[in-house]
């Protein structure tokens, strides 16, 4: 009895969330900037995650600056700053179920912009936009 109450007891316990790696989101990303579906928007975001916590690559054909990552709380993040020759743009990011989810702000601008990539195909780093 007390076995079989045992067994239960750890069968309703949950997992604990995998281990999250810098290889989770380290890579290419197809960014969606679509501000409605019938006008689709894409950019390539290229990420690569050093040991040190420093985060360099590409974003909307701009190189990343001062660019952070850490992982906490079940989720890993980056932030980073590029520039478009007028004004620094900050975005975050965070994987999310095999995709990221971010945003970016540009105070030169006056916009937050709120949008989501998927992993890049060799098809997408052909593509015109990339």
């Amino acid at each position: 009895m007390l076995s079989v109450a045992l067994a239960l007891l750890l069968a309703a316990t949950p997992s604990p969330p995998s281990a999250l790696q810098p290889t989770s989101l380290a890579g290419d990303w197809v960014v969606n900037l679509s501000a409605s579906d019938s006008a689709p928007y894409f950019k390539g975001m290229s990420l690569d995650l050093e040991d040190d916590g420093r985060v360099t690559g590409s974003f909307y054909d701009s190189a990343i600056e001062a660019g952070r990552w850490r992982t906490a709380r079940g989720r890993i993040c980056v932030s980073f700053r590029t520039s478009d020759g007028k004004g620094p743009y900050h975005t975050t990011a965070c994987l999310r179920g095999g995709a990221v989810e971010g945003q970016t702000w540009a105070e030169h601008r006056n916009f937050v912009f709120l949008w989501s990539a998927k992993p890049a195909t060799q098809a997408d780093r052909a593509a015109p936009w990339w």
